[in-house]
């Protein structure tokens, strides 16, 4: 036997016979890859450039700096940090953030030692880059990060007021608030027209309506508004100050860092930490947004080559940052931070790949040397309102509602002040310290009551169960008489071990005086929501929500159903071993009486007082199996569910007799304003089994009549011109899972149709997602495919997701 060897394809006019062939059906050899850029990339980066260009310039205003600077920023952070980043969409520049900051140092040190601290913030965010630290910035409370951006948004307003009205402001928020009276004796009315012309424009350009406003709003607000300022200042004649952009022959570069010690090292570890905490979580909230638009999750076809984006490698950010950085700090430019409103602009102008963050700063470059003698017709009051408004927007109402849900005003609100009043670094101090008081005060608030029902003494625990709590604890528990009868209620999550053990002491003097002793909710080694009789029960809870009643095994109080004696021959039905249907169900509602209403008591008063204001509206299946709060970890409030037998959502204008999945849709979109609508099927479904095994003819019962919505489906697996729909890659396991797959992508087609959905995806308030659990393999899918392919790809375990 020879060997099999690969042979060479033979061309009498091949002058080369040397040359290397591949063999037989091996693929084509790879041509190079030439360096393209999708035009999506394109038309993003001129969006975005033209956001960038009017705030960098007010943003180095506002900071006192040389307006240079703003540029060689903008420029920067376009070029080096969209390079090098880890966050492919996310835009980087002169941030608002680090206006008070940067505007501190310029005041203290002077510009050449501010460039200097720059630079050094750069080298310590490359250190912190390569020590793979950069989640561990995410631990910092949110409550924190929005107090600050707070703080900072009002210095920034406060300030930039002054040169609205015509003046020049002060260098602390207590100096311009002190000034503010005369300022508005002697304001200048040019300035105030231009300022109030900028704020109207930027006000009204997004709300421009019909076709027309569609069309215009292309063109961002920013942009608009100090363009038409100074088109409107320069037709008027009027004389103000204006951009003045001197010589890049006298730019100045950052110098040797003058200045005591410990101030230049608080300096570089007050930028370091705005610069980082602002580009991790703006890279976190560019991810979500990344999520809403399924062609960069996907790559799906037409989305452009290499359009799958992946999520953000924090620690490559941090690097990208502190390289950034170190050379906007070289070059004299301003600090260098991810900046969220030119990271959404880029995300919602289409943008595919991180080609459209460098184009941008290659732009900013190009305007830079070209444009100075436009950009010099620009008054600063224009830029200054436009800076102020920006300010304004920093204390966003949405982070002080989530911030007083959560009950961490205190931590906002020290924090916002601290940063007022005292700067960045002492105000972030400030939130710490509040953060940990707070921390430790709902660690060590343990509320303990004892009372007497029917002969019964009730101990009720609240909170957490630590050595601080213990005195009162027996105090509590010795005003149980001995011998008397008493329940020990720990609604806890926590029970260290001084706890334990003066518990269980308690519990065996008293048990061996004559009394009784019944312990409910936290115990050790059990879950706060677990029953207290779980030791007889086989299953594991899987949520906090938990109510399952499991099947029990054979006891002899079941002696009296039919079959039960457990002999062989016996009838072993359904009910076998089990309690009637009606003692489950009131020992199920006692059970969450007892042990999961005190958890869920304070959300649900919460949800009372203020109605339903659901996210998402979820339509699956009845199939009981199908647990939609486990399967998507959600509570109360969360899911406007709709349940029917196929998962099936009915063309409009079907004469079906039942309206009620329509007029759910129509409430959910129209009233409730929920922002996804998700159809999820799953596997074994029995509606579909019997549209399958279906005759045509016969009785039309009920069941019947309702699964003919679903026959647009059997129609689509039948039709040989459509692909099959797949599984993580794989083929569906039988014409079951092929027709339950298929289901999904057609009744999301279905619903489509209604008018309410049209309209709300015409407006891009609404997402329509396709879902498959699979529940042998407690496993969701989630549809990716476009075009009506079916592709459905696994959800990664909460292990592999960011945080």
């Amino acid at each position: 036997m020879s060997a099999c060897v690969p042979t060479r394809a033979t061309d009498p006019s091949d002058s080369n016979p040397t040359r290397r062939v591949h063999p037989p059906h091996s693929p084509p050899p790879t041509p190079p890859r030439r360096f393209r850029i999708a035009g999506a990339d394109v038309s993003a980066s001129i969006a975005v450039f033209l956001i960038a260009l009017p705030l960098s310039l007010g943003i180095a205003l506002a900071t006192g700096a040389p307006l240079q600077a703003g540029l060689v920023a903008a420029a920067v952070g376009g070029i080096v940090a969209g390079r090098l980043g880890g966050s492919p969409l996310q835009v980087s520049g002169p941030a608002a953030g680090l206006t008070v900051v940067t505007a501190d140092l310029i005041h203290r040190y002077g510009w050449r030692t501010t460039c200097a601290i720059t630079v050094l913030a750069g080298v310590v965010q490359l250190g912190l880059g390569c020590l793979r630290v950069a989640r561990t910035a995410l631990a910092v409370s949110p409550a924190i990060v929005h107090g600050m951006l707070a703080g900072i948004g009002v210095t920034i307003a406060v300030a930039q007021l002054h040169i609205v009205l015509g003046g020049t402001p002060q260098s602390s928020v207590l100096d311009n608030l002190r000034g503010l009276p005369a300022q508005l004796a002697r304001l200048q009315p040019a300035a105030v027209s231009v300022s109030v012309l900028t704020l109207a424009l930027l006000l009204l350009w997004p709300r421009v309506p019909g076709r027309a406003g569609q069309l215009l709003r292309r063109i961002p607000a920013a942009l608009v508004a100090v363009a038409g300022a100074t088109a409107a200042a320069s037709f008027a004649g009027l004389t103000l100050p204006k951009v003045d952009l001197p010589s890049w022959s006298s730019h100045a570069l950052a110098g040797l860092p003058e200045g005591p010690v410990l101030g230049l090292a608080a300096a570089v570890l007050t930028t370091t930490l705005v610069c980082s905490v602002q580009s991790l979580l703006g890279a976190v909230a560019v991810d979500k947004l990344v999520a809403g638009r399924p062609d960069l999750i996907s790559g799906a076809p037409g989305s452009g080559r290499g359009a799958r984006v992946g999520r953000s490698d924090l620690n490559r950010e941090l690097l990208g940052q502190g390289a950034a950085n170190i050379v906007s700090g070289t070059l004299g430019g301003l600090p260098v931070a991810g900046v969220a409103v030119r990271s959404s602009a880029n995300v919602q102008a289409g943008a595919v790949s991180r080609n459209s963050t460098v184009l941008h700063g290659v732009l900013v470059v190009i305007a830079a040397l070209l444009m100075v003698p436009v950009l010099e017709f620009i008054p600063l009051a224009s830029l200054a309102a436009l800076v102020m408004a920006v300010g304004i927007q920093m204390v966003s109402l949405h982070h002080i509602r989530t911030v007083t849900r959560h009950r961490e005003v205190p931590v906002y609100a020290v924090t916002t002040l601290g940063v007022v009043l005292f700067g960045v670094l002492e105000g972030v101090t400030l939130g710490v310290a509040v953060a940990v008081g707070v921390a430790l005060h709902r660690l060590t608030r343990t509320r303990i009551t004892h009372h007497e029902r029917e002969g019964v003494h009730h101990v009720h625990v609240r909170g957490q169960l630590t050595f601080l709590a213990v005195p009162r604890l027996s105090r509590a528990l010795h005003l149980i008489p001995h011998g008397a009868d008493a329940v020990v209620e720990l609604d806890g999550s926590f029970m260290d071990h001084a706890a334990y053990e003066s518990l269980q002491d308690w519990q065996k003097t008293h048990t061996a005086q004559g009394g009784s002793v019944e312990l409910t909710g936290r115990r050790p080694g059990t879950r706060i929501a677990e029953p207290s009789d779980s030791a007889h029960c086989r299953c594991r809870p899987w949520t906090p929500w938990r109510n399952h009643q499991c099947e029990r095994p054979y006891t002899p109080s079941a002696a009296g159903h039919p079959g039960a004696s457990g002999e062989p021959g016996a009838a072993q039905g359904p009910s076998a071993g089990r309690e009637s249907s009606g003692h489950e169900l009131a020992r199920g509602i006692s059970a969450f009486q007892r042990n999961t209403a005190p958890i869920v008591r304070g959300e649900l008063a919460r949800l009372a007082r203020e109605g339903q204001q659901p996210d998402q509206l979820f339509l699956t299946c009845a199939d009981s199996r199908l647990v939609t709060s486990m399967i998507t970890s959600s509570g109360p409030g969360d899911l406007f569910v709709v349940r029917n037998v196929g998962n099936l959502v009915p063309l409009p204008g079907e004469e079906s007799g039942d309206d009620s999945v329509a007029a759910a849709i129509e409430y959910a979109v129209d009233v409730l304003k929920v922002r996804s609508i998700t159809v999820c099927g799953h596997s074994g479904c029995g509606a579909m089994q019997a549209l399958l095994t279906s005759e045509p003819g016969g009785t039309r019962t009920p069941l019947q009549r309702w699964l003919r919505h679903g026959l647009p489906s059997l129609e689509r697996m039948a039709d040989d011109t459509r692909p099959w729909a797949r599984l993580a890659g794989r083929a569906p396991a039988d014409a079951v899972e092929q027709l339950c797959l298929t289901n999904v992508v057609q009744q999301l087609e279905h619903l489509s149709a209604h008018e309410s959905v049209v309209r709300a995806l015409r407006e891009g308030e609404l997402e329509l997602h396709g879902m498959y659990f699979h529940v042998g393999e407690a496993q969701a899918y989630l549809l990716t495919g476009a075009d009506g392919d079916g592709r459905f790809d696994h959800v990664e375990a909460a292990a592999d997701l960011p945080a």
